[in-house]
């Protein structure tokens, strides 16, 4: 297994016994060795299940040297939150430090050389980077130009790291189809959240918001979920233990807060699936200073809460699916309002959440990096 979340280089492997740093790139690396463990497994006629999980693409999203020049002639637009002024909310989203424009350093934008590399993968590395650092120098860009440019070299950065795991994606679901084993194999593809690319001004994960809230779920099950079916259940990572048990002829243990979603992934609809999801984030001043938070989101609405600071926000996800403007207050949402706070204090019961009695730090936040300051000179 990797060992922490790891570099995107030369990872240190970590087995029952030793600890082995191995050549190469981290997503390539993790994805051979399941292979490996597929291919080499002691009985190939009992089941199995396998946790395939990767580094990329949390920060800094270095690619890998197949993808290294991949979408450096492709042009991303701003989305139109991009410049968020995070008026109309509460103070929360305004004293965060995880903006794009401002937040990102010369490690994350790939203006100083990484480290770890050995002499092969730096040349490659320099061969991609160094001319495109150059001519960014010579430009000289400042304003909106210097921040359409950091938006484009982080959203590259970005896709080129994901496109890796996607090779590797690809290999696993290959060997799959050529073992004979896809038929009577169920893949499940997701993550811990969602991330920003850019909405709100904003990099990371960590808030309530949709970009982050929403993850990625995706299921292949021959003869079970027909292809190309989206499912408009609300489904939580709780749920994947009591599948997993489920799928195994295991009777589900009482304690478990998740449930199966076996009849949402045949019938396309579970009719006793949640209607509702609760969220919380509790890790403040922390990375990024996002304040503690908790709430709870229906199909259509969601109310959050900010414990520390005793402020409240409440989205129409219908009307405003951006999540710009809160009504919470507004005089015709009183009742949808009253709902949702008697809906989280159940939520809140009902999986037995702690109050968070932590004080809460008066200092300001302070950013977790200085930012890019420019080319550095001697």
């Amino acid at each position: 297994m990797l060992i922490g979340q790891g570099p995107y280089y030369n990872p240190p492997i970590g087995s029952i016994t030793d600890t082995t740093r191995i050549e190469g790139y981290t997503t390539d690396i993790i994805t051979d060795l399941a292979l490996d463990w597929m291919k080499e497994r002691k009985d190939p006629k009992k089941p199995f299940m396998l946790m395939y999980q990767h580094k990329a693409p949390h920060r800094n999203w270095m690619p890998g040297p197949d993808h290294i020049n991949d979408f450096e002639d492709q042009e991303f637009e701003l989305p139109p939150t991009f410049y968020d002024d995070y008026s109309n909310r509460s103070s929360a989203a305004e004293q965060a430090n995880m903006r794009v424009d401002r937040s990102l350093n010369a490690n994350d934008l790939k203006i100083t050389p990484p480290r770890g590399l050995n002499d092969q993968q730096l040349a490659v590395w320099d061969a991609a980077y160094g001319p495109r650092n150059q001519a960014l120098k010579d430009a000289n860009l400042t304003g909106k130009e210097l921040d359409q440019w950091k938006y484009n070299r982080y959203m590259r950065d970005y896709l080129r790291s994901v496109q890796s795991v996607d090779d590797g994606v690809g290999r696993i679901l290959d060997y799959l189809d050529e073992s004979g084993l896809a038929e009577n194999t169920i893949v499940i593809y997701s993550s811990d959240q969602g991330w920003y690319l850019g909405e709100h001004g904003w990099f990371d994960k960590r808030w309530m918001y949709e970009p982050s809230l929403k993850t990625p779920f995706i299921v292949r099950w021959p003869g079970n979920v027909p292809a190309a079916v989206k499912n408009a259940d609300l489904v939580s990572n709780l749920d994947f233990a009591p599948t997993f048990l489920d799928l195994a002829g295991i009777p589900i243990p009482s304690d478990m807060q998740g449930q199966s979603l076996l009849t949402s992934l045949k019938e396309g609809h579970d009719p006793n699936m949640r209607a509702d999801f609760y969220y919380q984030y509790y890790e403040f001043p922390g990375s990024h200073c996002v304040r503690r938070h908790y709430g709870v989101r229906t199909d259509r609405y969601k109310l959050i809460y900010f414990y520390g600071i005793d402020e409240w926000e409440l989205f129409d996800l219908k009307t405003d699916p951006n999540e710009v403007n809160s009504v919470y207050g507004a005089p015709e949402m009183a009742e949808i309002e009253a709902g949702l706070k008697v809906r989280l204090t159940e939520l809140r019961t009902q999986y037995q959440v702690p109050e968070d009695t932590r004080p809460i730090p008066d200092e300001e936040c302070t950013s977790d990096s200085n930012g890019w300051m420019g080319f550095e000179t001697e």
